[in-house]
């Protein structure tokens, strides 16, 4: 038996249907809007890891090819490994899910979803987390959902819900926002520059949505009704927690003294190997509880000084700032580098530029597209003190790049005005939380010292939260302990005028919108702060290009010249290329990129393209070559590809025999354009080019 629920959000009804496909899964629900349908199903383990302290969750996403009637391209036609995007959206459904898990379930959950139609304009990611928290709403799984959510945009200063792809183009706002009934839990996305208000308001309107998505799953879930499972909760050894707290709750407390990051660790470690030493002969069985029992007391020590006297574990006060330090140019061959340095967070930010053919070719659901501009985010594990895996890139590396990519996409100079492909690379030398803003700061230091024409500086900040019934502390600039034992992450970043990037993540059933707007406007003066320091570094693009950067010019030429610049089979300008050294790109519109990195071949290129697409001019005298060499004359190329006739007439004052006594082919000549006819065909004349 299928069941249907639905709901009108904006112009399209979204309908959750549940009971006919994957019907052995505990819960599977397939959401559709226009002709796009996205599919989740969610399945619970029977089996619990005796010990186990910790809630296995996995949420993947899956694009599938043949939703958009295609093949995958490359030499196996099937899909690969994630892309980029789908990985993305794998993070995006499962940050506002994770929270609403009970903490005492350990059950592994996974969660699997498909894109099996699309109209390639249904943006298919708020589809993937309505379908993935209606799937564990009917599941019977235990969640303290649902979850709703929508994308918003605004076009000439109205909201849209669910914006085509299109519409996000031309939106100046870009939000993904998830959350309950309640209040919003999550939301990722960028904006074209815009203030904290537009932003507050733009939460609002989507939380209105989101609402009505619940109310549709609720409806659904009602209608299957499938109970609650039982499950086995995680066990805790409340004597072992009673007996810690006596002996070691007030060396916690004295932790406060170490402001240091390694410090506190090795500080905390200590102590944590000492209770469970002293501790294990009455607890044997439980003693692996030790360092969450501890964890326990830092979290609510930390938490309550916070409160209180308004002081951090680094002995800040909650609006501080930590000092920042910055380098410029740090790397002789870069095009462009710089070193930020915040507290224990430090990124090396790293451009590079390239040309047109550098562009990363992204062939997805909707059609192909190309990236002139990206921000690629290394994390190593030396950053943190620690030995680890090497190699690929996590979720976690290609979520903070996208994040910090996406606050400087909005100050990236157009193609025209700047013709260059341009890529960033944070490495994360050091790291004590924020770094993907971080990555921000040092990215548009980079971008500076590069030379590239940017609109304006673009700083991040990372803003936390601790939340006790109707208290609560705002920080700014939170850094890694805080994160693990705040109520919030929200990043946020800008120039000095507007927002460009937003990210929030809520631990908790969320925040109101007036905590909210606090939030925004201390981040506000964080980021000035911020831009400030980068201002007294480098306060403009440089105004040369690194000796080692590509030089690109750009022309214009006659559409119905570019067969002529191309010649058969690609030959004319694969001959400018190889005799000039430049690169040569050449556009369907009659767009011609020539780079290179020394002056001289872009200028002997562009010498050569203007011989073969400018019109060739009666009574001008060019020098050519004798191609070949006939009875009545000779064939003489003025530019690649374009030749004319010296009459036998043409080549000298005095009367000549035969050609081949004046001219041989391969010879270099002057000549004089005397006539063109109807059909194209250029008489040449070498003695009217000769000085009598």
């Amino acid at each position: 038996m299928s069941f249907e629920s639905g709901i009108k959000v904006g112009r399209e009804e979204i309908r959750f249907n549940t009971g006919y496909l994957a019907k052995q899964a505990d819960g599977a629900v397939a959401v559709s809007s226009g002709e796009s349908i996205v599919f989740a199903t969610a399945v619970v383990s029977r089996k619990v890891v005796e010990g186990q302290d910790f809630f296995p969750l996995t949420v993947d996403y899956r694009e599938k090819f043949y939703s958009a009637g295609k093949i995958p391209g490359g030499y196996i036609k099937r899909e690969g490994r994630p892309s980029d995007r789908e990985t993305l959206t794998s993070r995006l459904t499962d940050r506002p899910l994770r929270p609403l898990f009970p903490e005492d379930f350990v059950s592994e959950v996974q969660i699997l979803i498909s894109v099996l139609s699309t109209d390639q304009k249904t943006q298919s990611d708020v589809l993937a987390i309505n379908a993935a928290s209606a799937a564990l709403s009917v599941s019977g799984i235990p969640f303290k959902g649902p979850v709703g959510a929508v994308r918003v945009g605004r076009i000439k200063g109205e909201f849209i819900v669910n914006p085509t792809f299109d519409e996000s183009e031309a939106s100046d706002i870009d939000l993904v926002v998830a959350g309950t009934k309640k209040a919003v839990t999550m939301i990722e996305g960028s904006a074209k520059n815009v203030s904290e208000d537009d932003m507050i308001n733009a939460v609002v309107f989507a939380h209105e949505q989101i609402v009505r998505l619940c109310e549709a799953q609720e409806d659904l879930k009602k209608k299957v009704g499938k109970p609650e499972m039982a499950y086995t909760p995680r066990k805790r050894d409340l004597a072992l927690r009673d007996e810690a707290r006596k002996r070691y709750f007030q060396d916690v407390a004295g932790l406060i003294k170490n402001t240091e990051k390694k410090d506190r660790e090795n500080a905390l470690r200590s102590l944590i190997d000492r209770a469970s030493t002293e501790l294990e002969g009455a607890f044997p069985d439980s003693i692996g509880q030790v360092a969450s029992i501890i964890d326990d007391f830092d979290y609510e020590l930390m938490r309550a000084r916070i409160l209180d006297e308004k002081k951090r574990a680094d002995g800040r006060g909650p609006t501080e700032i930590r000092p920042i330090d910055i380098m410029i140019g740090v790397l002789p061959r870069a095009h462009g580098s710089s070193v930020f340095t915040r507290g224990q967070t430090q990124s090396l930010g790293v451009v590079t530029l390239g040309t047109g053919r550098d562009s990363q070719r992204l062939d997805a659901l909707e059609g192909e597209s190309f990236r002139r501009f990206m921000l690629h985010y290394n994390f190593p594990p030396f950053s943190v003190g620690e030995t680890g895996r090497t190699g690929g890139v996590g979720r976690r590396e290609i979520g903070h790049g996208m994040l910090a990519e996406r606050a400087l996409q909005y100050i990236i100079p157009e193609a025209e005005k700047f013709p260059y492909t341009i890529r960033v690379v944070s490495e994360i030398l050091e790291s004590n939380g924020s770094s993907s803003m971080a990555s921000v700061c040092s990215g548009s230091l980079a971008l500076f010292n590069a030379g590239v024409p940017v609109k304006a500086a673009v700083a991040g900040i990372a803003m936390g939260l601790i939340l006790e019934g109707d208290r609560y502390a705002i920080l700014s600039d939170i850094m890694g302990l805080e994160d693990h034992l705040g109520d919030m992450d929200f990043k946020v970043a800008g120039t000095s005028e507007g927002i460009t990037a937003f990210q929030l993540d809520i631990k908790i059933e969320g925040i109101t919108p007036e905590i909210m707007r606090k939030a925004l406007e201390q981040a506000r003066e964080g980021r000035l702060h911020i831009l400030g320091k980068m201002n007294e570094a480098i306060s403009t693009p440089e105004k040369e290009l690194a000796p080692h950067a590509p030089r690109i010019i750009m022309i214009k030429i006659d559409v119905d010249k570019i067969g002529g610049l191309i010649g058969p089979g690609g030959k004319v300008v694969k001959a400018i290329v190889e005799e000039t050294g430049a690169e040569i790109n050449i556009e369907d519109d009659g767009t011609v990129t020539v780079a290179a990195v020394d002056k001289d071949s872009i200028d002997k290129a562009l010498a050569k393209i203007s011989a073969i697409t400018e019109d060739v001019e009666i009574g001008r005298i060019y020098n050519g070559r004798v191609k070949k060499v006939m009875e009545y004359g000779a064939f003489v190329e003025i530019a690649p590809g374009r030749e004319g006739l010296v009459h036998i007439s043409k080549l000298d004052f005095n009367k000549v025999n035969k050609v081949s006594d004046i001219l041989k082919e391969g010879d270099e000549v002057a000549v004089k354009v005397i006539g063109i006819d109807r059909q194209g065909r250029v008489d040449l004349s070498r003695k009217d080019a000769l000085k009598r």
